[in-house]
């Protein structure tokens, strides 16, 4: 019997600590009352769950557009927290860190799965280097790339660690492959209550995997532009058709290839930035993107904008040519310098932005 969202498992904890239904509206009382700021977001978070609507209100991050509030089903999120729970194996008593914020939605979902699956979380102030019991022993957690980039060395203790809302860099894919935990890259977003599909990524106990996977339940087709939809009917109603470009394996694994709103158009080639800067971070250290410049010969010319860097444009420029596998298509054109890239709240690159603001 699948588990509603009004009940609480009878082996969740919060922090170490048991609570009932009624016991954690009083919890979430306390936190919005006395607790420092991202208490306060959690427990504001407990109320509207454990209230006696069916449904919340989530905002997306607005990475790659304007944020927006998104209505979600508690019931489609009950769902997901199983379908994850599924995935890897969790049980009742497992052990779980939350050091994500509860604004969005998957700092809202490491909590409904610990309800929903009787996890015990412990929750710790969530930043860019979240501190927590180092000589613990945890069975699941979840961190933006950043986060993981700061606290890997940390994390011998952690089982399983599921990363996303950003790229993961090549240097950071290369530090996890010196772990012990398992790593998975996910893929999703807010209206599909978090991932649908996750990636295993190569560590010292896993052997990395190229192509994204379903969870349960969850099926994959394309349109006529290439880009994935996604049939999950315990999570949306409806088919969602995405902008991200994939290589269709089959019904339920797909390799990412890009954004569709990302592609340069040069010259008549399809150029996707996302699969240029893979390539590119061997020989750039700081951050930065790939993007289309207008272009009166190519239509569109490709670009280059790093932020803040140490070496010279004219540096970079030269070490890019003698990156292994960039066809010559795929060599940006210019190069630009910015001094802080367009972010969201939670440390998104803003492309779209970005571009716009070197470019004017």
């Amino acid at each position: 019997m699948t588990p509603r969202y009004d009940k609480i498992h009878n082996r969740f904890k919060l922090n170490g600590l048991h609570f009932s239904h009624e016991d954690l509206k009083e919890v979430a009382y306390s936190l919005i009352k006395e607790g420092e700021g991202h208490e306060k977001t959690t427990g504001n978070f407990l109320i509207d769950w454990l209230n006696d609507d069916d449904y919340l209100i989530v905002n997306t991050s607005g990475s790659t557009g304007k944020p927006k509030a998104v209505k979600l089903k508690k019931q489609a999120m009950v769902n997901s927290a199983i379908a994850t729970g599924d995935f890897f194996g969790l049980e009742p008593g497992d052990k779980a860190l939350d050091c994500l914020p509860s604004h969005y939605i998957a700092g809202k979902m490491m909590l409904v799965r610990a309800m929903i699956l009787g996890l015990e979380i412990d929750c710790v102030e969530p930043s860019s280097h979240p501190i927590f019991d180092y000589e613990k022993a945890y069975d699941f957690c979840a961190m933006i790339p950043l986060q993981l980039s700061h606290t890997i060395k940390y994390t011998y203790n952690i089982k399983t660690i599921i990363v996303g809302g950003a790229k993961i860099t090549e240097p950071l894919l290369e530090r996890i492959k010196l772990s012990n935990s398992r790593v998975y890259e996910t893929y999703g977003m807010t209206e599909t209550v978090t991932h649908v599909a996750v990636r295993q990524l190569q560590s010292k106990i896993a052997k990395g995997e190229r192509y994204f996977k379903a969870l349960p339940n969850i099926k994959f087709s394309k349109d006529d532009r290439n880009c994935l939809v996604i049939e999950a009917s315990k999570l949306v109603e409806e088919k969602l058709v995405t902008n991200d470009v994939v290589d269709l394996k089959s019904e339920t694994s797909f390799d990412l290839l890009g954004r569709y709103d990302n592609v340069v158009n040069s010259g008549g080639i399809k150029l996707f930035p996302e699969l240029i800067e893979e390539k590119l971070h061997s020989v750039i250290d700081e951050r930065f993107i790939v993007a289309g410049q207008p272009d009166d010969e190519l239509g569109e010319r490709l670009i280059l904008i790093v932020e803040d860097p140490r070496d010279s444009l004219e540096s970079i420029q030269n070490r890019i040519r003698y990156v292994k596998g960039l066809t010559r298509y795929e060599v940006p054109k210019k190069v630009f310098r910015i001094d802080n890239f367009e972010e969201t709240v939670n440390g998104k690159i803003q492309r779209q932005k970005t571009i716009s603001k070197v470019l004017s």
